[in-house]
């Protein structure tokens, strides 16, 4: 599963969604962790109302199952959740690492539901089309 942090130092998640200098991507398992890539962004990004900075950023994380952030906007927030990305707001600047170790311990353990699906992200569904639920005309 990957996972982006928006971060000014590339060291903690530290920065609002929609101001972050970088979006550091990480892939994570239950056995281990690794960095993935950065993705830098200009420094056009504080300016209030300009939603046009979100879609490079949604674009660059993509594939990611969950973002961390230390601050979002409202329609920042509905853009990343219909993106089918989690985002998690920190309370105070924290270690991008620290925050993996946590993780990859919670992944080892049982994963509460809402980590379970975002596990699933990419992952295709399984249906069952042959159920004896025939709709009768």
């Amino acid at each position: 599963m990957k996972i982006a942090f928006a971060t000014q130092d590339q060291q903690r998640v530290d920065a609002h969604f929609g101001w972050a200098k970088h979006l550091a991507v990480y892939e994570i398992s239950p056995t281990g962790y690794g960095f993935v890539q950065d993705f830098g962004f200009g420094e056009d990004l504080a300016e209030d109302g300009n939603e046009d900075k979100l879609a490079p950023k949604l674009d660059a994380i993509k594939d990611c199952a969950i973002v961390y952030v230390a601050a979002i906007g409202g329609s920042a927030a509905a853009r990343v959740v219909a993106s089918k990305i989690h985002p998690i707001k920190v309370t105070q600047p924290e270690p991008i690492l620290e925050i993996l170790d946590k993780l990859q311990g919670v992944l080892q353990g049982t994963p509460p539901p809402w980590l379970r699906k975002a596990l699933l992200k990419d992952q295709p569904r399984a249906v069952d089309f042959d159920s004896d639920d025939e709709v009768k005309a």
